[in-house]
């Protein structure tokens, strides 16, 4: 059962950071390399992409007493939907024409007390989404489908 989805999800949102404490940059379309995404300072491995469920943006936004969060104050590449990336773990799975593979959480740090204050850290606890390897490099665009193989 843990290897069945009922449907595919998502890309919602694409962002890069350019360089370490930059401001995230977001992209309708992004060049993915072994390295991560083109114009982000990821680096080839296991924590080269950054995913985070656009399901779980309310449920951080409520816990900081917020309306609603932009994903670029999270400071993960891609923001996905209809698909929970917890069922996900060690898989290999399609966005676009890229294949990456999830492979830890990615845990918040302290850089989110200073985005968001006091709680920011245990808001996003649980929430924080996930890193992943690239395996196939590819193009990824907001729109295209987020497929487990």
């Amino acid at each position: 059962m843990i290897a069945r989805w009922a449907k595919p999800g998502a890309v919602d949102w694409i962002g890069c950071r350019p360089a370490r404490r930059a401001d995230m940059e977001v992209f309708q379309s992004v060049q993915v390399s072994m390295a991560g995404l083109d114009g982000d300072r990821g680096k080839a491995g296991k924590r080269a992409v950054t995913l985070i469920q656009a399901e779980h943006l309310p449920a951080i936004a409520a816990y900081l007493g917020m309306e609603t969060i932009a994903p670029s104050r999270l400071r993960r590449n891609i923001v996905v939907s209809g698909l929970n990336l917890a069922s996900l773990k060690g898989r290999q799975v399609r966005l676009g024409s890229a294949v990456v593979e999830l492979s830890v959480v990615c845990a918040p740090c302290s850089r989110m007390e200073e985005e968001f204050g006091s709680g920011g850290y245990a808001a996003i606890r649980g929430h924080g989404g996930w890193c992943a390897q690239v395996i196939e490099p590819g193009y990824i665009a907001v729109g295209d489908r987020v497929e487990p193989l």
